[in-house]
């Protein structure tokens, strides 16, 4: 997995980095109105980064987590040191970033995921293979895709999320992420790559009250590869925490970037 292109970034405000990472389907621009609120108090330069196969980042063969971040911690080189954070599959990338890059990650936050395999990804695979079925040749517009699409994913939110991805480009219609990787590396996204040492700089990791991607069993996990990490439960979220509740979000972030 390799790119020669810089990713993708939007930058939001100025002052010290803060470098974001987002999950699976997702792009920077997802985490455009968190960027805003920690820019503004009391002022950072905030990196919005689309991950690799994603948004208007480069394409790859095939995905791997050790690469990818080695990808990002390449393009953040120059921004370093800074705080990293990261979602869901950006959070696995932001974890490997700070245990094989520790010199550029001053703290890091991990958003409702664990450094742990979650065999398979059944809800995923399913939205992929909705996403592939769709006839983009015949398509008339946004409004008909978003119909198309609703049988295989009814929740309004999820399906308008993974529409975030249908680009008109020359007169069709596209899927802006790169769906034949990202598809057939579905176990590898839910997977963890092995991995010595530990990261000994802080950590907190945030999970939703209803998320199951933050479990009890697999705290130890963690504490083995960041013994400084302090966790926080959001109440009334699921995996999507930053979304679902983004003012407590929020003020989290901002006690622990301080």
């Amino acid at each position: 997995m390799s790119s020669p292109d810089p990713l993708y970034r939007r930058v939001v405000g100025e002052g010290p980095a803060v470098a974001m990472c987002h999950g699976l389907f997702g792009q920077g621009r997802n985490w455009n109105q968190i960027a805003k609120a920690i820019a503004a108090d009391p002022g950072r330069e905030c990196i919005l980064l689309d991950m690799p196969n994603h948004g208007r980042s480069p394409w790859t063969e095939e995905f791997d987590y050790l690469a990818a971040a080695d990808l990002v911690a390449e393009d953040l080189a120059e921004d370093g040191p800074l705080s990293l954070i990261g979602h869901s599959m950006g959070g696995k990338i932001a974890m490997l970033v700070a245990l094989r890059h520790p010199e550029l990650v001053e703290r890091l936050v991990v958003v409702d995921i664990s450094p742990v395999d979650y065999a398979g990804l059944s809800q995923f695979d399913a939205f992929v293979a909705a996403m592939r079925g769709l006839d983009l040749d015949g398509l008339e517009d946004r409004r008909a895709a978003d119909h198309a699409l609703t049988p295989a994913v009814p929740d309004n939110v999820i399906r308008g999320f993974l529409l975030q991805n249908l680009r008109q480009t020359e007169g069709r219609w596209v899927w802006q992420m790169n769906l034949d990787t990202l598809g057939s590396g579905l176990d590898a996204v839910g997977g963890w790559p092995e991995i010595e040492g530990s990261y000994d700089g802080p950590v907190l990791w945030i999970g939703g009250q209803n998320s199951p991607y933050i479990k009890p069993e697999y705290a130890e996990a963690m504490r083995q590869l960041f013994p400084r990490v302090r966790q926080a439960t959001v109440k009334n979220a699921g995996h999507w925490v930053h979304s679902e509740q983004p003012e407590t979000f929020v003020a989290l972030l901002r006690n622990f970037l301080r």
